[in-house]
């Protein structure tokens, strides 16, 4: 190897090329780690779906239409309040998790303690809540069923921080696995439960022994993986700094769950049990087109988060095109099956979920962009930016559905969200740009102590 010579006379090496062979190599072994990681997170999804699937077709045959608008009731409302009262802690833990001028001796026992406080005010948040709820979502089920959704409220916390734990701490494999093991521990429970017990009763029993079987199985990893080794004292100043990031991280994840739920908590209002258990098959149908830009956002938001911002935003603008084009491609088949899959599997009943399920494919397809991006916003310490862009899409699905839904019901719903979709996407394309044009050119000169945060310039 040739070099030019130091001021002793001998040769030294020169520094590789850029664009030399190992530069080429170490960008295939990268291409080739995300689409392995991609791909297996893509696989743990598609088992969690055919979990939830099977626990659908379960609950239709069982109890019909009303039966899964239970299900989804107590599945997606105890999950919104669990997410705020954690402070959005399962989209903020891998973003610290990930950082190396974080002390991570403190990092883990405080991400510990407001798992614990989380859950806690989720539960009791709920009891305090239940007359509303009752009222608007579970009359027909009875005020016992309202109370005892208090208990997943309380249990779910467990297992979405477990999940962004296993994801902050670089074990990409074991999150994804987690996403299938959380919906799967759920088939057999439920089974059980069925030999003797129907109705809502079993469907929330089933919920929280899988939430605990779940969450033991992710401590159980982590456990193998060292976490719990090493711990410091729970630190209140990062704990605030986490909260602080979190809460602006989910307010888009809120507006996230939000858009995606809007129609179905309306319209279950609005329309009954009958009509959102319909409607439910055709938007968890339509939403596997998402799995590739989930698994992307899943998988790319800790790699952003240890890379300088310059690296993360050239690697999101090449990526914006395939990502598109992968999401197009994976919405062609489901709409060519539509037709004759859903009442196959689900029944004729569900002839009605045909045409929502095609209106809801034609704005999906625009997710695997905004799983990018958002990765990318999350990654550089922006979550305020992408929840600013999600609220655009928040705002098109509220106006649209309050319009559409009490005409056209579940179509109605349908074209409300799908519209949504495409301007989420919009709106966080355009906050990629301003981020990209106003980054700085290189990362700050220095870090901050251990024990503190580093400031974010989360202007969002």
């Amino acid at each position: 190897m040739s070099g030019q010579p130091n001021r002793n006379g001998a040769a030294v090496a020169a520094p590789p090329s850029a664009d030399g062979p190992d530069a080429e190599s170490r960008a295939g072994s990268a291409r080739r780690r995300l689409l392995a990681l991609v791909a297996g997170n893509m696989a743990g999804r598609i088992g969690a779906l055919a979990s939830l699937g099977l626990a659908t077709i379960m609950v239709a045959r069982i109890g019909g239409p009303e039966l899964v608008g239970a299900f989804t009731l107590v599945r997606i409302l105890p999950g919104l309040l669990c997410q705020l009262s954690s402070a959005g802690l399962p989209g903020a833990a891998p973003f610290f998790l990930a950082r190396s001028d974080y002390d991570q001796s403190r990092v883990r026992p405080t991400l510990a303690w407001l798992t614990v406080i989380g859950a806690t005010v989720s539960g009791a948040g709920w009891l305090a809540l239940s007359p509303l709820v009752h009222l608007v979502f579970f009359q027909s089920f009875g005020w016992w069923v309202t109370v005892a959704a208090a208990v997943p409220s309380f249990t779910q916390g467990f297992v979405s921080v477990g999940k962004g734990l296993l994801q902050g701490t670089d074990d990409q494999p074991g999150a994804s696995l987690a996403i299938a093991v959380e919906e799967f521990v759920f088939l057999p429970i439920y089974l059980v439960l069925l030999t003797g017990w129907y109705g809502p009763g079993a469907l929330i029993t089933g919920l929280v022994l899988a939430d605990v079987a779940a969450a033991a199985w992710i401590a159980r990893r982590l456990a193998r993986r060292g976490f719990f080794a090493g711990w410091g004292r729970p630190d209140r100043r990062l704990g605030a700094s986490i909260a602080g990031y979190g809460l602006r991280g989910y307010l888009g994840q809120l507006i996230d769950l939000l858009q995606l739920r809007f129609d179905m908590a309306l319209l279950g209002a609005l329309a009954g049990p009958k009509v959102l258990g319909v409607y439910t098959v055709a938007s968890k149908f339509a939403e596997l087109v998402q799995l590739p830009g989930l698994a992307v956002n899943y998988i790319l938001y800790p790699d952003f988060a240890k890379e300088d911002r310059d690296t993360a935003t050239r690697r999101t603008a090449r990526l914006i095109l395939p990502a598109l084009g992968v999401s197009a491609l994976a919405a062609l088949p489901l709409a060519l099956a539509a037709g004759t899959a859903l009442p196959w599997i689900f029944g004729d009943v569900f002839d009605d979920a045909v045409v929502p399920t095609y209106i809801r494919l034609a704005g999906v397809t625009t997710f695997g962009v905004t799983g990018l991006v958002m990765a990318y916003l999350y990654g550089v310490g922006r979550p305020g930016a992408a929840s600013t862009g999600q609220g655009i899409g928040l705002a098109v699905v509220v106006v649209l559905g309050a319009v559409l839904i009490p005409a056209h019901g579940a179509v109605g719903a349908a074209i409300a969200t799908s519209v949504s979709f495409v301007a989420t996407t919009a709106a966080l394309l355009v906050w990629f740009r301003h981020v990209r044009n106003t980054a700085p050119a290189s990362p700050a000169p220095s870090s901050p102590p251990a024990s503190e945060p580093p400031a974010h310039d989360d202007k969002g």
